[in-house]
């Protein structure tokens, strides 16, 4: 019976089972997927770099052979080998390339291996070898000598990274800067504190809040420049870690798809510099689209780096402040071994030459002219004749020392000075003084070996990956609105499927939905198709976490007491598909009143009260501003007692919060409430905001921050004041002249458009102020020598109705018009001639 059946007869299927897949993932965890600790290198990378330290003669050798060279080593065929040469190869530091060896920017791939060709760098040669302090182990086949670990005298691993998936681990350690990592092991020996932060060869950008040092559970987030050529065009300037360029583009062209950003086109403009060009639809803006691709596309990853490594033959995961320290103390061996290797070296040579010195100084090389019976006693004689001379060396002479002397040539006996004896012994002291002072002083010739490798190898290696903070991007705020939001009130369902219903409003499919019931329910629920609520709705609107202004006002039934409560709350954090009982809970209350406050505004309503009511008093008033804002949960204050007919508005009240403050983004033609844009002011709840297009339509506009204006009509935007003079230079094509007209604001309709100029192909608004005493600059002549005329608008035409035409200024002919600034505040200036 043979062993594997012995094996199967005493373990059974089970045993074997996990006994083979024991074996099996401890070969992938130490053999092929995770690095080791002391050199940074997995079994592949090790056995590539020695193979290639065997055929290194300083010139280049085809990729090919040195696959073949490293097979001899390495048991898993000819592509993993040829795959992980070329990623040392990519990494442009332990390998020097020649050849077409791809792009990780693009994800071109290299030639065939036949095609490219390799050798060891310089500073490879100078990091990663030395035969005397290497340990040997036997080859796969037994019949060569290979590193167990090659002696590396360099955070390999942190400067390279490294990336695995074994069985049951893995493990992801992203790449430093190597100028960083020597002024890290230097700080390290110092005794002082340093930082180390990844740095990768794609360029980019790199928040690193939440690197945790490389361990698990940490994050960093990686991003593109991203550069604004014109307001239609973005240059995307580089690729995050990790990511080609044409994956970029193909994220880029699936948001535009989505509908999550507006685009016209992409380009790739990339050569020896990666150029990504995006061209903007009309209307968008480049930061808020800028914003969108962050949000949406591989312009951001975020990386979880798992630095997992092998330390005597385990998998342990590290950080890289460890990793750092470890290969610092372990090349601070290596170096205090090579030193005592050296030691030994010279002190050996320095007894060889001391005893060759004596050999011929004191002729004892004459015992070789001796008549001895056996070449025994000629070595015997030798022997005698240094007694005197013991004292002199370091250690006793061996038989070995003699033999070497007598080996000498007779032709270097007569050519030999002793004064170049005394010389060589002169320096090989000073040598073996420098060593032991090394030795002793073992921190300081580690600190000058790293200053030795950055002045040697630093150039050209400075930080290339750009360390800042991000922003936070919420996805919601940026996203284009590429759905539409229906309710069906009477059946309870809301959705942008339900095109059949009532339109409520523009929305992403990113947003929440927030919705109230007559019975008192709220929920909040992402936008789909088709969602259920509960009968009767009575609000629906896009829901804004953390909004504290938008107030809503209630009046509800208890339906176990029959008292009627009134309440004022703002909802700035649910539980999503959660359903929420904004009364007092019993099954029969309801809401009498709702209303929903964009700006905490607290209206007054008429109350009712039912006919068969004891109260004297059957009409009451109720104002909500006595009310403070509470949270959605409190039962609020009692309004009466006794049974309610009916609640209406009677008034719209104003806001009980502060004045909020407006922005307004010129290229998105969107308010904004997060300092996006130019700044319009501080605003009520009754205050408005007044458009002018250049298509001479002017619009009286709410607050509401999902509104979008047509950004490349928009001339003038600022907050609407009914007394101020609106003062208006436009063109009318048809006699080729420009009129103006001062006029106000005469209509009251929210969100419609009115034209204000002449009706006619051709015609538009040049410039619009809202200044007092506008001056307009009239422009004739040469350009480098114009002839200018000042006329005040307030003297030359009186204020007239917003249907008129207005009074003729001057021809349109070789003139140019702009405001004088000097009477024109420049924050009122909205536009000049197009």
């Amino acid at each position: 019976m043979d062993n594997a059946q012995e094996d199967f007869k005493d373990k059974g299927v089970k045993g074997l089972y996990e006994h083979w897949f024991l074996d099996y993932a401890s070969y992938v965890i130490l053999e092929r997927a995770v690095p080791a600790m002391e050199d940074g290198l997995k079994p592949v990378q090790r056995r590539i770099l020695h193979a290639m330290k065997e055929m290194d003669d300083g010139r280049f050798n085809k990729v090919a052979n040195i696959i073949g060279q490293s097979m001899q080593y390495h048991p898993h065929g000819d592509a993993s080998i040829g795959d992980a040469l070329v990623n040392m190869g990519q990494k442009d530091l332990m390998v020097d390339t020649q050849g077409n060896w791809g792009d990780v920017r693009t994800g071109d791939e290299a030639a065939a291996s036949r095609y490219i060709e390799a050798r060891l760098s310089k500073f490879a040669q100078d990091v990663a070898f030395n035969h005397k302090t290497t340990n040997w182990q036997v080859s796969y086949d037994g019949r060569k000598q290979e590193p167990v670990a090659l002696p590396m005298k360099f955070p390999l691993l942190l400067a390279q990274g490294a990336e695995g998936i074994a069985v049951g681990l893995s493990t992801k350690i992203l790449p430093h800067n190597f100028c960083e990592l020597i002024d890290a092991a230097i700080k390290y020996l110092k005794g002082r504190k340093f930082e180390l932060y990844p740095d990768f060869n794609t360029g980019g950008m790199i928040d690193v809040t939440n690197y945790n040092d490389g361990k698990r559970g940490g994050k960093v987030r990686v991003r593109a420049h991203i550069e604004e050529a014109d307001k239609k065009t973005l240059l995307i300037k580089d690729v995050p870690y990790g990511v080609t360029t044409t994956q970029l583009i193909d994220s880029i062209l699936k948001a535009n798809d989505q509908g999550k950003i507006k685009i016209k086109k992409v380009r790739d403009n990339t050569a020896a510099e990666v150029e990504i060009q995006v061209e903007l639809a009309p209307g968008i803006s480049p930061d808020i689209t800028t914003d969108a691709l962050y949000a949406f596309t591989d312009c951001e990853v975020s990386i979880s780096p798992n630095a997992c490594v092998i330390v005597d033959e385990k998998p342990r995961f590290m950080g890289a402040h460890d990793l750092l320290t470890a290969s610092v103390d372990h090349t601070k061996e290596l170096l205090k071994k090579e030193l005592e290797i050296k030691l030994r070296e010279l002190e050996e040579k320095w007894h060889y030459t001391s005893l060759e010195k004596i050999f011929f100084e004191e002729k004892i090389y004459k015992e070789l002219e001796k008549r001895y019976d056996t070449w025994d006693k000629v070595l015997a004689g030798i022997e005698k004749a240094f007694v005197p001379f013991a004292p002199k060396l370091k250690r006793a002479i061996t038989r070995e020392d003699i033999l070497k002397l007598t080996e000498k040539p007779v032709r270097r006996i007569y050519k030999l000075d002793i004064d170049e004896l005394d010389a060589q012994l002169k320096g090989i002291n000073a040598e073996i003084k420098q060593v032991k002072h090394d030795l002793a002083n073992l921190v300081d010739f580690a600190v000058a070996y790293y200053e030795n490798l950055l002045k040697k190898y630093g150039k050209g290696r400075e930080r290339k990956t750009e360390i800042r903070l991000f922003e936070a991007i919420q996805a919601k705020q940026v996203a284009i609105a590429n759905a539409k939001l229906y309710v069906n009130r009477a059946d309870g369902f809301i959705g942008s499927g339900l095109k059949k219903d009532e339109f409520i409003s523009d929305c992403s499919d990113l947003d929440d939905i927030i919705a109230f019931t007559k019975a008192g329910k709220m929920k909040v629920v992402k936008l789909a198709d088709k969602v259920f609520i509960g009968k009767d709705i009575l609000h629906v609107a896009v829901f804004n976490k953390n909004d504290e202004r938008t107030t809503y006002n209630m009046i509800y039934l208890d339906g176990a007491s029959g008292v009627t409560y009134a309440k004022r709350f703002n909802v700035t954090g649910v539980t999503r598909d959660k359903e929420y009982d904004l009364t007092k809970g019993d099954p029969k209350s309801k809401v009498l009143y709702f209303s929903a406050n964009p700006n905490g505004e607290a209206e007054s309503v008429a109350i009712l009260l039912s006919p068969n009511s004891p109260a004297r008093n059957k009409n009451l008033e109720f104002f909500f501003e006595e009310l403070e804002i509470k949270g959605r949960n409190v039962m609020g204050n009692q309004v009466t007692k006794y049974g309610v007919k009916s609640v209406k508005l009677k008034e719209a009240g104003k806001s009980t919060l502060s004045a909020r403050k407006l922005w307004y983004d010129d290229t998105f033609g969107r308010l904004s409430l997060e300092e996006k844009g130019r700044y319009l002011g501080s605003f009520d709840t009754e205050d408005r905001i007044l458009v002018v297009y250049n298509d001479g339509y002017y619009e009286i506009a709410s607050q509401e921050p999902t509104q979008r204006f047509e950004p490349e009509k928009v001339i003038f935007i600022g907050k609407f004041n009914p007394e101020a003079t609106i003062t208006a230079v436009y063109l009318d094509a048809e006699k080729a002249q420009y009129n103006v007209k001062r006029f106000k604001i005469e209509t009251t309709t929210l969100n419609s458009k009115f034209l204000f100029i002449k009706e006619g192909e051709g015609n538009e608004v040049a410039l619009v102020t809202t200044a007092e005493s506008p001056v307009v600059l009239i422009q004739t002549g040469k350009k480098t020598d114009p002839h200018v005329e000042k006329i005040k608008i307030a003297g030359f035409v009186d204020v007239m109705g917003w249907r008129a035409l207005g009074n003729k200024l001057v021809d349109k002919k070789g003139v140019t018009l702009l405001w004088d600034q000097r009477s024109t505040k420049s924050d009122d200036i909205q536009a000049e001639l197009f």
